[in-house]
């Protein structure tokens, strides 16, 4: 079956020679696109019965169809008309039948304003949401709290074990990569200072205090959010979650807390994974670039780098762990029961987890400024 093409409006170069192609029906006409596209062009053409109109080119035409046509020559036959084998007769039923309004795409000069408006309003509802999730968690961990035998054991374990555990790979690699990266472009330029020795500084600073708990949490989110956001998704295509609450299971106490717990207790031990690994990396190219041996690292380390950034780290660590599975539970929960929303939901989560964490890493920043210097 061929492909319907969309209606179209064409004007000669010389402007006195209108032309209609493609389907005009109204399954064609009922994109916005369309009609704006065909109503620009009518308004470009000056004198509408001076020009001949050709609609010879016109595969179909429905009563909709001539009727845009009728209403943009001003309900007149225009002078110089060329019509299809079966078109005379619509134009006539039309004339005898009298007026149809159709709405013309209208021009918004302040387009802007309202997407601006709609985008504020959009993330006001979020921000609204976000916040009930996060009363929801609090009063699921103080359920916890006050009866922790009946808890979520196991799906705190199958979440420590599919968010911590099978990440150590990826977080190892990534941590390595960067620590050699590092230690390689701050050598060069110590070289040139003589302040070789402070490469130990350097590298132990950054990476405790600052990169690892960021890459561990940057490869959580695009790993772990991505798979919690689906999850839900997934189950609300499934109506596994309207399930759950027919047989009067509560979904923050099921799905989303053990996420929340387990993501709190993975990101600290991810962190001191990915450090590890970083400063590896970095120990093995300033032995190759500086011959800095591995046993004058190991030892200043601990001198230069106060143990109130491994602190930090590891407190950053637990905070980013938890802002990734919540925003991941916003998203998933509200994800529609289609595969559209599905893949605009998982996308949005992650991008978003990411933001959140940059954002949180430099209001920790701010806030630990004087602290472990």
């Amino acid at each position: 079956m061929p492909i319907a093409q969309e209606p179209t409006l064409s004007v000669s170069p010389d402007g006195h020679t209108v032309s209609a192609a493609g389907t005009w029906q109204v399954s064609a006409l009922a994109s916005k696109r369309v009609i704006k596209a065909i109503s620009g062009c009518i308004d470009h053409v000056k004198d509408i019965h001076a020009v001949e109109w050709d609609l010879s080119g016109v595969e179909m035409l429905d009563h909709v169809g001539a009727q845009w046509l009728w209403q943009a020559w001003d309900y007149k036959r225009p002078a110089k008309l060329k019509l299809a084998d079966g078109q005379e007769e619509i134009f006539k039923r039309i004339e005898t039948a009298g007026r149809l309004e159709f709405p013309r795409a209208r021009k918004q000069h302040f387009g802007w304003v309202t997407a601006l408006g709609f985008g504020i309003l959009h993330f006001l509802e979020h921000m609204r949401g976000f916040v009930q999730l996060i009363g929801s968690v609090v009063q699921d961990a103080a359920r916890f709290a006050a009866n922790p035998v009946r808890g979520p054991w196991r799906e705190i374990s199958a979440n420590i074990f599919h968010a911590g555990f099978q990440a150590l790979g990826i977080t190892a690699l990534v941590g390595f990569l960067i620590g050699v990266v590092l230690s390689y472009l701050s050598a060069q330029q110590l070289r040139n200072f003589g302040g070789d020795i402070y490469l130990v500084n350097l590298l132990g600073m950054s990476v405790i205090r600052e990169l690892g708990p960021l890459m561990a949490a940057i490869l959580v989110a695009g790993r772990s959010g991505s798979a919690i956001t689906a999850q839900l998704g997934v189950m609300r295509v499934t109506e596994e979650l309207d399930a759950m609450l027919v047989m009067g299971i509560s979904h923050g106490y099921r799905l989303i807390l053990p996420k929340v717990i387990a993501l709190a207790i993975s990101m600290p031990l991810l962190v001191i994974w990915t450090d590890a690994a970083a400063l590896i990396g970095g120990m093995l190219a300033a032995k190759v670039e500086l011959n800095l041996s591995v046993r004058y690292f190991i030892m200043k380390l601990p001198q230069v780098v106060p143990i109130a950034n491994y602190y930090i780290g590891l407190f950053k660590g637990a905070v980013f762990g938890m802002l990734i599975a919540m925003v991941s539970c916003h998203f998933g929960l509200r994800i529609k029961p289609n595969t559209e929303s599905l893949g605009h939901g998982t996308t949005t989560s992650v991008v978003t987890a990411i933001t959140v964490v940059i954002l949180a890493n430099a209001v920790f920043a701010i806030v630990f400024n004087g602290v472990g210097y």
